[in-house]
């Protein structure tokens, strides 16, 4: 008679973030459809989301919470201001500098993307048992703990 050898609790972590990594990879390829309908880049969407939500930023704060270069970060905002998703104006603080804001047209592209990509995701959940989606719930406020949100 064989007996399973017990796994590590290392392993086990490593095991589930694992998992988890290649799982949220999948997920946003997958939301991500969604937003090639909107007509705006992941990286004019990601960084128009700062704004949006974390508020007007410099161009190098705004490069920063993307973790992108300032010179890359100048050419998105162009590309943003260009379409008229975002505006520059006067840092109230530093003459010399500007703050980069949304516009309402950008905060709306923003909200209509997120939209999307939430009923998209909710309807692969609906097919979800009520015992499962419980599962889940419980397990993104777990990765919320996780990530610190």
């Amino acid at each position: 008679m064989t007996t399973s050898r017990p796994t590590s609790p290392t392993r086990d972590v490593d095991a589930v973030a694992d998992r988890l990594h290649s799982a949220a990879i999948h997920l946003l390829r997958r939301l991500r459809v969604e937003d090639e309908a909107l007509g705006i880049s992941a990286p004019r969407l990601s960084a128009l989301s700062v704004l949006v939500f974390g508020g007007p930023r410099r161009v190098g704060e705004l490069a920063e919470a993307e973790q992108v270069e300032p010179p890359t970060m100048t050419r998105l905002v162009d590309g943003m201001e260009r379409d008229g998703y975002v505006i520059r104006g006067p840092d109230p603080d530093d003459r010399r500098a500007v703050i980069v804001r949304a516009t309402a047209k950008g905060t709306r592209a923003l909200k209509k993307g997120r939209s999307q990509r939430v009923d998209a995701l909710a309807a692969g959940l609906r097919s979800l048992s009520p015992e499962q989606l419980a599962t889940l719930s419980a397990g993104v406020g777990l990765i919320e703990e996780v990530i610190g949100d």
